[in-house]
């Protein structure tokens, strides 16, 4: 399934709408766009199985560049557009990426990685000139706009922080199958949540996360349109469901809660009541928040709890939901297995290591190490999340993988702002960890023990987040910064920051 079929009978069919700049593209076009750059990538001498790196914004060629690049059988890596040169250039590099695709609002990140990616053989730039790279326009407007003789699928390979702190590929079984068959996820958006030909779905959040990138693709082999919001605003969102008659949308947490913070005279202004399935996962959602939300739109709300390895799906609807509040689900791509730490099973109610039992086949791309530690011995594999089953068999999250930050429904991971802020000379040790937030679930959080102790303050707090900062995407830094005498560490070395997050978690009225 791809768009080329319903452009064969629905060729006028809006595939993409552009909230804000109105900007569209239709079936018909999208597919021979798609089909243009899909031969640019051959006449360069991609192959399928071969790479290539994308860092855009939400754009109205965000998925022409991706089914440019599945058309032709690619490994497609989208990049976020967060990230500092450094990290953009780990992952371009790491990806081994032949082509590297940017616009002019990522222009200056893309640029600055030119020399750090010497595997990058072409590059072309959206929206205006840049040094070193093609117009992409130019380049695709000399291409045909027939279809390659020998399409087959293509697959995404996008990047998830690493417990060592560097991000790494999830890495998706290649398996060159026909173009005409549907993914994973297509399949179970059209069987449980109704995706098909007069949807009309809103993409919120940016693209180059798993979830909107593929639901999006998703709802173009079902036939819909996909509204794009360039940024979320929740009033906006309102806005847009009333406009086009939305049908269904996929959120993150954070979102509800802006939604629900919006004053009720500006949520009556707004008609919803096209609104047919709302989708969330990403983050943990408060028990009122999520409550609130299904009395406003209705029993419509679907969770589901995955990752980008794909690896299982854990999934309930309204209903299940207010039967069992908290719950993530039950999973519905085979057993799921709670085990603790010696790889046992444990009994009903008890907290462990989620493991699924999956013939999804992933790895992390350059990194066996992490691969292994993801494995059962009896061949499941984990995200590395703590939950618990009920006597039902639905599933609650009680803590995060290692010490994972999840902040408006992004995943962070800590090592990296600690290694950062340990090579302050004014820092003598650091902990990076997530506090509650009401707006984004949780908050970046830096305990430092500063060298002089009488350096200790707002003046030198806010140097380590400026500090960080230069180093990392703003979603990764410490929102503020505490100082401490001392941190707790063990002899031998070892952080014991759970102690320090639970004084934070405690003093919030919050369990972990």
């Amino acid at each position: 399934m791809h768009p080329g079929i319903h452009a064969a009978t629905a060729p006028d069919r809006p595939a993409i709408v552009m909230a804000g700049s109105g900007e569209a593209l239709t079936y018909g076009e999208l597919d021979e766009r798609a089909n243009r750059l899909s031969n640019l990538f051959r006449s360069l001498g991609l192959q399928p199985g071969d790479h290539v790196a994308i860092c855009v914004e939400n754009h109205v060629r965000f998925l022409e560049l991706a089914w440019g690049a599945h058309y032709a059988g690619l490994i497609y890596t989208f990049a976020s557009t967060r990230l500092t040169p450094e990290e953009l250039a780990y992952i371009v590099d790491d990806c081994d990426a032949r082509v590297l695709i940017a616009s002019a609002y990522t222009g200056e990140q893309a640029a600055a990685v030119t020399e750090a990616t010497p595997k990058v053989e072409a590059r072309f730039v959206l929206d205006g000139d840049l040094p070193g790279f093609e117009r992409y326009e130019d380049a695709i407007a000399a291409q045909p706009a027939e279809p390659l003789p020998d399409r087959q699928a293509g697959v995404d390979m996008l990047y998830s922080s690493g417990t060592t702190g560097k991000p790494k590929g999830v890495e998706i079984r290649f398996a060159g199958v026909p173009l005409e068959t549907p993914t994973g996820v297509t399949l179970l958006a059209m069987g449980l949540l109704g995706f098909g030909e007069e949807m009309r779905y809103l993409s919120p959040a940016p693209m180059y996360h798993a979830a909107p990138l593929r639901f999006s693709m998703s709802a173009h082999q079902a036939g819909g349109t996909v509204v794009v919001m360039e940024r979320f605003d929740p009033e906006t969102a309102l806005a847009l469901i009333q406009e086009h008659r939305i049908t269904h949308s996929q959120w993150v947490p954070t979102m509800f809660i802006r939604l629900l913070k919006l004053p009720q005279e500006v949520r009556d202004r707004y008609d919803v009541s096209s609104m047919e399935v709302i989708v969330h996962a990403a983050a943990p959602c408060p028990v009122p928040a999520k409550q609130q939300i299904i009395e406003w739109f209705g029993p419509i709300v679907h969770e589901y709890y995955a990752g980008t390895e794909g690896n299982g799906f854990v999934y309930c609807n309204s209903e299940e939901w207010l039967a069992h509040p908290g719950t993530v689900g039950k999973s519905i791509l085979g057993p799921m297995h709670i085990c603790d730490d010696d790889g046992e099973e444990v009994p009903v109610g008890t907290p462990g290591t989620i493991y699924f039992e999956s013939a999804a086949a992933f790895e992390y791309h350059n990194d066996p190490e992490k691969t292994a530690k993801s494995r059962h011995p009896k061949g499941w594999s984990t995200l590395g999340d703590v939950g618990r089953v009920d006597e039902d068999g639905f599933l609650y999250l009680t803590d995060r993988q290692a010490y994972m930050i999840i902040t408006g429904g992004v995943n962070v991971y800590p090592q990296e702002a600690e290694n950062i802020l340990a090579m302050h000379p004014a820092v003598a040790d650091a902990a990076v960890f997530g506090i509650p937030d009401d707006d984004f679930g949780e908050a970046v959080k830096a305990v430092v023990q500063p060298v002089d102790p009488a350096a200790a303050g707002p003046e030198l707090a806010a140097e380590l987040i400026a500090h960080c900062r230069a180093h990392l995407a703003d979603v990764k830094c410490p929102r503020t910064v505490d100082f401490r005498d001392e941190l707790p560490r063990h002899p031998t070395g070892k952080l014991y920051k759970r102690l320090l997050k639970d004084e934070y978690w405690a003093a919030a009225g919050r369990a972990i």
